[in-house]
């Protein structure tokens, strides 16, 4: 992953949270973003064992003071975590956090004796997974429509297939979209920013939505807007959204999510636990994005799917270059990655038709998708020069000002996923199938189609409304 890209968009998510420092880790590997200063533990027992455990090892250590090692937020809470301060947030710079590394090395010794974790650090969980997006929406025309086109089976309130997507917000005007005539969530926030230009991942819970809702007809979606701060969110925090979502509006069949974040571990991430436990006993699936770091890492919440007492529960979605053929250069990729669907170069609903919309493409300048593909990935190609749209300086160069008039094409994991739900609920009212686990686990025994994805063939699931885009190769190198 560029050095420079990855620092640009630190910079967007820590505008988007001013109140809240933020570190990369691990030691600036461009891996994950977290909160500095700060780190999780369970409720009850196991807080009073890192507090006590972290106060007793600061005391002792050179350079650290216990002072600071305190509760951070409530003893009980919903997701079952709490926040406990460790040191001073504002200390150091974005490279890391010597006060959480060392709490987190006071609780090797226990952690080894109670063989699970103890204690975690505060991860961002993001769209842009490592900070880094697959590429920004691209104008369609609308005589082309949608692909995947919509498919023809009728809606049935009675029969719907209920899916949540947490997400970013609806545009203003998405209900001029026939597409999600049958789709009511959060409005998204502040669409543009004072030069009227869309600010980043406005229009990506529009997009997913209208995805969802081409590929399954025959459903009710719920947008929340969970992920408005620049498509970013804490772990402490998103558990609690996530209880949320599901107190407002019900468990629904499915839950799409296009966002996560790695943290070096296979087990999971420790903001979210409560919630996945209560999910697996719901019966809800959970479809989540693999992520978009070309990397082989577990990143969660999407391998869940990998863990023998989540495995029914979560589907784990990858994506497909535009042929369908292989997997897509930034596509995560691995044994926890269950199924592949189509995410590149996808033609969605960005916004309605009431009036174009300007738009700043922002300079890319991500490389992760150089790993021996010839292929124009869509993180690199094509690439504009000018103002940036996460606010950074200009390059000089004039702007490459475009305008949406209401479809766009798109590319990344994000939008595989979406793809994947909506085969899941295309399976459940053409089998008249009620339970999402179920059909998830009849699609993909019955499925046929495989793909080929860093060497190995795995299994791809490609709506029949689908249409494959043109691969560009490149010409090698001299």
């Amino acid at each position: 992953m560029a050095p420079q890209r990855f620092h640009e968009q630190f910079d967007q998510i820590q505008r988007s949270m001013p109140d809240v420092p933020l570190a990369m880790g691990p030691d600036d590997s461009a891996e994950f973003f977290y909160e500095k200063g700060v780190v999780l533990a369970r409720d009850g027992e196991e807080a009073r064992l890192v507090e006590d455990t972290v106060r007793t090892h600061f005391s002792q250590a050179t350079g650290l003071t216990a002072d600071r090692v305190r509760r951070a937020s409530p003893e009980t809470n919903r997701t079952g975590i709490t926040r406990i301060q460790v040191g001073d947030p504002g200390h150091g710079d974005r490279s890391g956090d010597r006060a959480v590394a060392h709490a987190l090395r006071a609780l090797r010794e226990h952690e080894g004796r109670a063989g699970r974790r103890l204690v975690s650090r505060n991860h961002v969980v993001s769209i842009a997974v490592n900070a880094c997006p697959g590429d920004e929406p691209v104008p369609a025309p609308l005589t082309q429509g949608t692909n995947p086109a919509p498919a023809g089976t009728a809606y049935d309130a009675g029969t719907a297939v209920g899916v949540l997507v947490v997400d970013t917000g609806l545009m203003h005007d998405y209900r001029l979209e026939p597409l999600l005539a049958h789709t009511d969530g959060d409005a998204q926030v502040q669409e543009t920013d004072d030069q009227g230009v869309l600010r980043q991942y406005v229009g990506h819970g529009t997009f997913i939505a209208g995805l969802v809702a081409a590929v399954a007809p025959n459903t009710d979606i719920t947008v929340k807007g969970t992920l408005n701060d620049a498509g970013a969110i804490l772990e402490s925090d998103f558990g609690h959204k996530l209880f949320d979502a599901v107190d407002e509006h019900g468990w629904p069949d499915i839950i799409s999510l296009s966002a996560g974040t790695s943290n070096g571990r296979t087990d999971g991430l420790l903001g979210v636990d409560a919630f996945m436990r209560e999910l697996r006993e719901q019966g809800t699936l959970l479809v989540a994005a693999a992520g978009n770091n070309a990397s082989a890492t577990p990143f969660w919440p999407a391998a869940y799917a990998d863990l023998p007492e989540y495995a029914g529960s979560v589907l784990s979605v990858g994506a497909l270059r535009g042929d369908g053929e292989f997997g897509a250069c930034f596509s995560n990729h691995g044994a926890w990655v269950k199924a592949y669907a189509p995410g590149e170069r996808l033609t969605g609903a960005l916004t309605g038709f009431t009036a174009p919309v300007p738009y700043v493409y922002q300079h890319s300048t991500y490389d992760a998708c150089r790993f021996g593909f010839t292929y124009a990935c869509t993180c690199q190609y094509p690439r504009h020069t000018g103002l940036l749209s996460e606010g950074q300086e200009s390059t000089g160069a004039k702007a490459d000002q475009v305008m949406f008039e209401g479809y766009a094409h798109w590319s990344g994991t994000s939008f595989a996923t979406p793809v994947a739900a909506g085969m899941v609920a295309a399976h459940m009212t053409a089998h008249k199938e009620r339970d999402p686990r179920a059909a998830r686990r009849q699609l993909l025994e019955s499925n046929t189609e495989y793909a080929e994805v860093r060497g190995a063939h795995v299994p791809a699931l490609r709506p029949p409304t689908w249409s494959p885009v043109p691969v560009l190769r490149l010409a090698p190198p001299a």
